[in-house]
This record gives C-alpha cells, structure tokens and sequence, in this order.
C-alpha cells in the first residue's frame, strides 16, 4: 500500500506547527493593550526563544524584553536586543557572563537574597540595573511582600554604586490556579496592591522613582487596564496552550502552537489512538479540565491552512517517552477514524507551549518556512568549549 500524506509532506516526526497570523495578532493585541494602559511592554522571550520571532514584536515597538537565563540573554543580544532582563534570580556562578554582558547591553537582574547582593557588590564590574524579587503569595521564589527582607536588600543595593535599584518585581503565578476570569482579576488586583504596599513602605524610607513590574499572561489577557503597575511581562500570550483556554485566558481560535504528530497504531478495541509524539515532544505537563478529566493535550484535526477546531470527547490520556495516547468517547472516536489512518496527522495543542517548545526548538510555520530557536543546551559545557 503506498500512502498518500496529504498535507504537509514534509513533515516525518513531531513538528510544531506555528501559525504566525495568530501569533502576530496576539502580539499587537498585547502591544495595544499596554500603551493605552502607559504601561512598559517588556515581553518575556521564554516562550518563542527565536531570533526570527523577536523581529515581530519590534515591528510594534517593543525595545525591552526578559529572558529567563543567562545563556538567553546572551542568544538575544547577539541579534541586536540592548536592554534585556534576566527574570530569574541571579546565579552567582555565572559572574563572568552577567559582567560580560553588563558591558554591552542595558543590563536588568534579578535578586532576591542578601547573599547573591553581596557577591554582585564585589564581582561586578559595569552597571547595571537591579530588582527585588518580592513573593506576593506564589511561594516560588522572592522576599515576602510584608517582611522585612525588601527593605534589608534595598538598603543592601544602595550601598554598591554598580547596582541601581530600579523596583519590585514578581510573577503572579497564582493567576495560574484560577478556574475564571473573575478569578483571574482578583488574583491580579492582589498581587499589585501588595507590591503597592511593599514599594510605600520604601518610598517611606526615602527610596523614591521604584516601578513595580508583573508578568503573568492569564492577568495580562484578561485585563483590560493595567492598574497600579508601570511594566508588564507576559510571554506564553504570544502562542497560547490549552491551559490558557481552561482557565479562561483564551480563546482556542486565539491559540498559535500545535503539535503535529504521525499517527502509528489505532486500537478500535479500547478507542484508542497511538502517536508518535510523547513526553521528549509534549513534556509530561497535565491539566485536569473542569469536566474531571486529566489530559496531555487537546486535539485538533490538521488541515490544509492550520487546525480545526478542538475535537470534543477526544483527549490526550497519557504520555510515555515517545508515545502519546489519544482516547476517545465512543461516539467521538467513530467520527475520528473515519476521518484518519495510520500515516495520517492528529494535531495536539499543549498543555503549556512554553515547555513544548523549548523541547522541540523549531517551528514550521503553516506557509512552509522553519524557523529556529536559541540553541541552548540544558547544560552549556559543551557550548562553552566549542
């Protein structure tokens, strides 16, 4: 039997499908949002890690953007980008690349305990500009919003003349466990009166001009106006994810990323579809729906100019390394196999884009053109020696 593709015939192994109408508008939509608010569009490159990516949002202005390491900070200033924040609490560790980049570029770090202070304080040698991580309820990382840490590390970062405290930073990611947009809004609302709180009790002490920056795509989304803050950080809001759609941040014609994957086995015995495309391809991020059910990924029907809409009664069940498992209600598993055969592409939007493209690291675009992403390994020996 010889097997005719359909579309996209280039593609052989799980690829990630990237629809950059979609993506340019939610970039714009962004962009417009924040300027009407008087707010600083600094939007977190994380999610698309591309050089090529990065391109269209200078086409809407965008000068400043955060990145989530070193190594990408020093990815994105090698394609022109000159003020750039390192969203992650600095590691001491890589002084010797965070100097080497304090001297070419606007330089913003992350801090969030007194000892990485005192290291910046002795080891720097270029400015640059420094936030304080504030823990507004996330408990991930930062100085609680209502303790005395802000205060200690301000007082800190004011003693070293390489260092200026530009404000507060944090990153609701809160906003994440919500299950409405309501919801959503309440958790934002909090989050900026907190850090409102933690910047009064500076200005108090004599520290004036602090910005509060936030970066949450769900609060970002769905706001309308950006209320009491001066930068906003988003980054999964360029492609979006079936989270995102969950939690009401979205819309599924909103979302600019699925993963295309063969179809190798179908078992009409227990409705189930084997793919080519797992964990390594996926990442093993799950979701339980407000329907009770915990999945890996929606699916979509490919087709010829993107994606159909999410079939219902029809989920990601589980994933192994290179396995995925796509189950379906019986009625909804009669449809889809008389719709594909082994050979045949099924469409997987994430969980959570940003992982999924990390793994993954190239995009197709929907008109045939690939685009790369930052080659970061997860460990850079190798990169620093060759």
């Amino acid at each position: 039997m010889v097997f005719s593709y359909g579309f996209y015939n280039d593609i052989h192994t799980p690829t990630l499908l990237l629809d950059v109408r979609r993506a340019q508008r939610n970039i714009a939509h962004m962009a417009e949002k924040a300027q009407r608010s008087g707010v600083r569009f600094r939007p977190h490159f994380k999610t698309h890690q591309s050089a090529a990516v990065g391109e269209w949002f200078r086409e809407v202005g965008v000068e400043a953007i955060t990145v989530s390491s070193v190594e990408m900070a020093r990815y994105f200033a090698a394609h022109g980008w000159n003020d750039i924040l390192i969203a992650f609490p600095v590691n001491v560790r890589e002084i010797h690349k965070i100097n080497e980049l304090a001297q070419r570029v606007h330089l913003h770090l992350l801090v969030e305990n007194e000892t990485a202070v005192a290291h910046l304080a002795e080891l720097l040698i270029a400015p640059v500009d420094v936030w304080i991580e504030v823990d507004a309820g996330y408990r991930r990382s930062g100085v609680p919003w209502d303790g005395d840490g802000v205060v200690a590390l301000a007082q800190q970062i004011a003693r070293c003349e390489r260092m200026r405290l530009r404000g507060l930073l944090t990153h609701d990611g809160g906003t994440y466990a919500a299950r409405s947009q309501g919801e959503i809004v309440e958790a934002s609302i909090r989050t900026a009166e907190r850090l409102t709180a933690a910047r009064r009790r500076l200005q108090n002490l004599g520290f004036d001009g602090l910005e509060i920056s936030v970066g949450d795509t769900p609060a970002c989304s769905v706001l309308d106006r950006f209320e009491g803050v001066d930068e906003i950080r988003p980054g999964n809001f360029i492609f979006y994810d079936w989270m995102q759609v969950e939690i009401g941040a979205c819309t599924p014609d909103e979302v600019a990323v699925v993963v295309a994957c063969p179809v190798v086995s179908i078992h009409p015995e227990r409705n189930e579809i084997i793919l080519y495309g797992g964990a390594v391809h996926l990442s093993k991020e799950s979701l339980l729906q407000r329907n009770g059910r915990l999945t890996f990924g929606a699916v979509v029907l490919i087709e010829k100019d993107g994606w159909s809409a999410p079939l219902p009664d029809v989920w990601v069940r589980s994933l192994s390394q290179e396995h995925g498992v796509v189950y379906a209600e019986d009625a909804a598993f009669a449809t889809l196999v008389r719709r594909i055969q082994v050979g045949d592409l099924l469409g997987i939007v994430p969980v959570h884009s940003c992982l999924t493209a990390d793994l993954l690291k190239v995009y197709r675009t929907l008109g045939g053109e690939y685009l790369t992403m930052a080659p970061i390994p997860g460990n850079t020996w190798m990169a620093e020696r060759s």
